[in-house]
């Protein structure tokens, strides 16, 4: 009879005239008034029998009936139900129970990791505090056993014609006895050839167990780039084996580099020593970061995903203010990576407790333990998962999904996506890095610079849960970058004397930078398909390593005003590429490449296939759609009804 095609406001095929059928049932399940709204069908239908089909267009245009939902409103509704239904595991994850005890378990597993984060990534403020050396002169010693430190050092050591003593050279050792070198002095000096002391220092750093001093002097900035060379290479390592391997097996592969590099720290013997295994534990946070990003962006659902992420950004703040106090505190800095280190090791039971992500697992054909997952979810909240649920878990088209790095260029909005995400990442990254080492050019003490910048992370992370909620992810990373290029700017202009006035600007602008990152994170977990998140996040962070790494390099070249001139240049390019990027707020995940993104498909082609009402289009194209394919139905059925009416007629006459 008519032409028949899929529509997704139900499950059994029907025909142009029922999509008319499919509308008011719609609205009458929306209204709660089922029979009365199929009553208006009929008469609906009587009056098209007196009408051309080509007024029915018109009419549906104009027509403004009251007390009934509009063309429009239904279309949207059904947009909303059509995107729920293209997420099948949205349905699932709210029959499992969106935010119940398993979730909100899963989102404290990330809570000591994030500390311990934090630790390790900012432990070496801490561990390279300045130290003044003096040449070690115990030879003398020997002829003047009762001498005290500061009468060696006087007999020993040349003085500075400001009359302090020299810290890189020392006088020569001669064999005569302890009144002769009273008596004559010593004349000849050479550098340090036994080590140095440190009699003004009360702590041990690195500086003193290696005795980085008189040209060993270890450049921070440089300590800083090896470490963040190891988070851009664990960027890239990390993100491609969790989209490989899985979530789980990545996050316990981290947990153990944490243990091993970083806890390990404590034992290591030399300077080199201690750069290798810092690269190392820059590598395992990274990995550490991505995956458990993806576990909670794959397991959670609207603003839960949201909430979790932010708890997981306030811990990482708690991390700092951890460090800072540790640091403040020991003696020592091996004791300060055993204690801050040792909560490491209880992570080990996440090796029984933490789940693998349901989508990942889809998404590499592993069906049966992506249910198994979904079922143990289900029983720790005390829920039951219908079965017809269940069995909508299938593989797209049956077929394991492949994805490769390379599709990251291949597909052209992902590549679009990829290149400003990443260009905004590598903003944040020098922004960042650029606004914490300006605190050190005002003289704030080592102390303060951490533990204040980490108090106001705290509320700053807390604002974005207003944010997101009330103008969604782009919008509130546009005012948050908006609030970065204010803060440089007014730190650009005002004068340099004001100097607690900038002080202040500086750690606003840190707070900017902190809100601007868990919103980021937020929205590229978002954008990014699950088959490759973890790679995508991976290449953004290496973006970000790099941003870190140029404000760095520019730091080091002693220049005032260009690094916070490049801040805000770096950050109005990132702003006025943000419009490129698509909302994701009440949006479902994208899963594969094959509907990548969800909004791009040809709404008439899929009128023929099976995702008509589910596209990001424009209302009236879709509208248009529907009452196109509406006509040829709608004309058979005039004819078919004038027909009967005349036959019914023709039969009472012959009567």
């Amino acid at each position: 009879m008519g032409l028949r095609s899929q529509h997704r406001c139900g499950q059994e095929p029907v025909g142009a005239c029922s999509a008319v059928s499919c509308l008011w049932k719609e609205q009458a399940a929306l209204t709660g008034s089922v029979s009365s709204q199929m009553a208006r069908e009929n008469t609906f239908k009587e009056e098209l029998n007196t009408q051309h089909p080509s007024w029915i267009l018109n009419q549906h245009e104009a027509a403004q009936r009251p007390h009934s939902w509009t063309l429009e409103m239904l279309l949207r509704r059904l947009k909303a139900r059509g995107a729920k239904q293209d997420d099948k595991f949205a349905n699932v994850l709210e029959a499992v129970g969106e935010f119940g005890t398993f979730q909100r378990r899963l989102v404290a597993l990330t809570f000591i990791p994030n500390i311990l984060s934090a630790f390790f990534m900012f432990a070496d403020i801490f561990v390279f505090t300045a130290q003044k050396p003096y040449c070690n002169t115990s030879w003398i010693l020997a002829v003047g056993p009762n001498l005290s430190e500061a009468e060696q050092m006087n007999l020993t050591l040349p003085r500075e014609p400001n009359g302090s003593f020299l810290t890189c050279l020392m006088y020569l050792p001669v064999a005569w006895d302890l009144d002769s070198i009273i008596h004559f002095g010593l004349n000849r000096t050479e550098s340090c050839q036994d080590g140095w002391i440190y009699p003004e220092t009360n702590k041990r750093s690195l500086i003193n167990e290696f005795d980085l001093v008189c040209g060993k002097e270890p450049n921070t900035e440089t300590v800083q780039t090896m470490f963040l060379v190891g988070l851009l290479i664990g960027s890239l390592i990390f993100g491609f084996i969790s989209d490989k391997l899985g979530r789980y097996p990545t996050i316990l592969l981290s947990l153990l580099g944490m243990i091993i590099f970083g806890f390990g720290t404590a034992f290591v013997n030399s300077f080199h020593q201690y750069l290798f295994f810092r690269f190392g534990v820059s590598q395992a946070l990274v990995g550490y970061a991505i995956s458990s990003v993806s576990l909670a962006t794959e397991w959670l659902v609207g603003e839960h995903r949201a909430h979790a992420i932010i708890l997981e950004h306030c811990f990482f703040a708690v991390g700092v203010m951890f460090l800072t106090g540790l640091a403040y505190s020991l003696p020592h800095w091996r004791l300060l990576f055993l204690v801050g280190g040792a909560p490491v090791f209880p992570l080990i039971f996440y090796i029984w407790i933490l789940p693998e992500s349901p989508r990942w697992l889809m998404m590499k054909g592993k069906v049966e333990e992506a249910k198994q997952v979904l079922c143990y979810a289900a029983g720790v909240n005390k829920k039951t998962i219908p079965l017809s649920l269940l069995d909508k878990l299938q593989l797209p088209g049956k077929k394991v999904t492949k994805a490769s790095v390379l599709d990251f260029y291949n597909n052209r909005h992902l590549r679009k996506v990829t290149l400003v995400v990443g260009c905004v990442w590598f903003t944040v990254g020098y922004s960042y890095f650029t606004l914490s080492l300006k605190l050190k050019d005002f003289g704030v003490n080592i102390h303060f610079r951490q533990v204040i910048p980490g108090i106001m992370e705290v509320p700053a992370r807390l604002c974005c849960i207003f944010l997101l909620e009330q103008i969604g992810r782009k919008w509130s990373l546009v005012v948050t970058l908006l609030q970065g290029i204010i803060m440089c700017l007014l730190i650009l202009i005002l004068p340099s004397e004001w100097k607690s006035v900038m002080v202040l600007m500086v750690v606003f602008g840190e707070f900017s930078m902190a809100a601007l990152v868990t919103v980021f994170f937020i929205y590229t977990a978002e954008l990014l398909p699950t088959v490759l998140r973890a790679t995508g996040l991976g290449l953004v962070s290496l973006a970000w390593a790099a941003g870190a790494i140029s404000s760095l390099m520019l730091i080091r070249q002693n220049l005032t005003l260009l690094p916070i001139f490049l801040c805000c240049i770096s950050a109005t390019l990132a702003l006025s590429l943000c419009p490129l990027l698509p909302e994701t707020q009440d949006r479902p995940l994208s899963d594969s490449l094959e509907n990548y993104p969800p909004q791009s498909r040809n709404t008439s082609e899929d009128m023929m296939s099976n995702d008509m009402l589910c596209d990001d289009v424009t209302e009236e194209v879709a509208k248009n759609t529907i009452l196109n394919a509406m006509m040829p139905k709608l004309d058979i059925d005039v004819l078919s009804s004038s027909s009967q009416s005349r036959k019914e007629e023709a039969g009472r006459r012959d009567e």
